[in-house]
């Protein structure tokens, strides 16, 4: 499958503004996280938290609003249309980030980010279902390494960015860029982007419908395994972001220069989503994805094991084999992605609901698990690592009935 015909009006975005535009939404996610980073010890001590792990539930929170709100925007989207349920999605983000703003204790700015994670669930689960309604096969995975391509320009320049606004205010002035950024989303989108889900294509709204849609998508094998197999590659990242600020700045001692490592090492997912642009349509998502697992597996028990041998390595070790993990995890995404979504096209997304609320879910657990277990060094972030991989390649073995690099996309 190439193009599924939509109706589209007179003027539209053509391949770059498009890729950005979904890019941007996509991105929400990333922006909403990893800005936070520099910020979270500010916001502990002025609304007087005692312990130092509890200030990952501002980003806990986020993640487990972001995985119960994709199960309901996709199906909507289903029924009603993408840009409906989208144009929604972002204005209630954006009351939600006023809402943080104003937040005066610790409680009502995790409630505000659990609701500012169900309302970006909408410009995930659109932007995915767009993507998937427009393209099919090796084509989709290509596009969205474009997309991955421009989405990672995010977490490469966010904890900057929220240092910036720590030296110019504090970390109110984060939410107030957030409902800016939401609010300019809003606006792009419903001036530029065309429905892809015409009015004949939809169904109507019913839980025989409902139900028919989420069985097909369960009960695809390839959906439901690279799902989980997602779930659990994303529940190492989330981990990682989870302990990030306090791996570089407790453990290394890094200070200001934190968001700067930090971005230079999220780099290496860019790198490996030109790269997959580059050679998916060539070699297919099987081959490049399952070789980048393999090599993630791979990476992660050589880093356990030198921690095992050696203990606490050196910066630049460190920091050698996160980025060839990263680099690993840029390759799998978007390939492991296009793969759960390919059978997918007439439930698009309700499929891209599933596929993000069982990732997000799985990820939110093992990455708080992850997080919550630092105790000073890395041990426990590189253990989660390892542990993520074999999971995930063993899913992968179960779904492909123990065949890795097979045939097809």
């Amino acid at each position: 499958m190439t193009e599924i015909p939509v109706a589209r009006p007179r003027s539209e975005p053509g391949f770059a503004e498009f890729v950005a535009m979904m890019a941007l939404l996509m991105a929400l996610t990333a922006l909403s996280i990893d800005v936070m980073l520099p910020a979270l010890p500010y916001m502990r001590a002025e609304l007087a938290v005692a312990d130092p792990n509890s200030q990952q539930l501002v980003i806990v929170s986020y993640v487990v609003g972001f995985a119960a709100g994709q199960l309901f925007q996709g199906p909507l989207s289903d029924i009603f249309g993408r840009k409906p349920v989208l144009l929604i999605g972002l204005a209630v983000y954006a009351l939600a980030s006023f809402a943080c703003v104003v937040a005066g204790s610790f409680e009502t700015l995790l409630a505000a980010r659990l609701v500012q994670g169900l309302a970006n669930a909408a410009p995930r689960v659109v932007a995915v279902a767009v993507v998937r309604d427009l393209y099919g096969g090796r084509r989709m995975a290509e596009v969205m390494s474009f997309i991955m391509m421009v989405f990672i320009v995010v977490p490469v320049i966010a904890p900057t960015v929220g240092s910036a606004f720590l030296l110019v205010g504090s970390w109110h002035l984060i939410f107030v860029a957030l409902c800016v950024i939401t609010l300019v989303a809003l606006v792009w989108t419903s001036l530029r982007l065309p429905e892809t889900r015409p009015p004949e294509a939809r169904d109507p709204l019913s839980l025989a419908w409902l139900g028919a849609a989420f069985r097909q998508v369960v009960s695809t094998r390839l959906t439901l395994g690279y799902t989980l197999a997602t779930g659990a590659i994303f529940g190492a990242l989330i981990g990682y972001i989870n302990s990030a600020q306090q791996v570089f700045v407790e453990v290394y001692g890094l200070g200001a220069l934190f968001p700067v490592v930090f971005g230079l090492v999220a780099c290496a997912i860019a790198l490996a989503s030109f790269l997959n642009s580059r050679l998916v349509m060539r070699l297919g998502m099987r081959k490049i994805s399952h070789a980048a697992l393999l090599g993630f597996v791979g990476v992660s028990l050589v880093h356990l094991l030198v921690e095992a041998l050696f203990g606490q390595p050196p910066l630049p070790v460190f920091l050698l084999m996160l980025a060839l993990a990263l680099f690993c995890f840029g390759l799998l995404m978007p390939n492991f992605n296009a793969i759960a979504m390919e059978p997918m096209g007439r439930v698009a997304g309700t499929a891209s609901s599933f596929v993000g609320c069982i990732t997000t879910a799985v990820a939110a657990v093992i990455g708080f698990v992850i997080g919550h277990y630092f105790d000073g060094t890395v041990v426990p972030l590189v253990a989660g690592f390892a542990g993520c991989g074999l999971l995930a390649l063993l899913v992968v073995l179960v779904t492909e009935r123990g065949r890795l690099f097979g045939q097809g996309v």
